[in-house]
């Protein structure tokens, strides 16, 4: 269970990618780099202790856990 809560702009980033199913659509949706959208998913699956995301050829799709969190990501913005 994690000890903080995870940072605003990292579950920003992870609801534009969860949307959109591509970091670079992500990162232009939010007017940042690539780099950053990449580094707030890794911050918040090291923060939530779970993998939100698998590769798919180009493209990321949720996991299980990250579906679940996209939806409520997706109705909380």
């Amino acid at each position: 269970m994690p000890t903080s809560l995870p940072s605003l702009n990292a579950l920003r980033a992870f609801e534009a990618v969860a949307r959109l199913h591509i970091v670079s659509r992500a990162a232009d949706e939010l007017h940042v780099t690539h780099g950053a959208v990449s580094r707030h998913l890794r911050t918040l699956e090291e923060t939530l202790g779970c993998a939100l995301f698998r590769r798919e050829g180009r493209g990321l799709v949720p996991t299980r856990a990250g579906l679940h969190l996209a939806e409520a990501a997706s109705d909380a913005f």
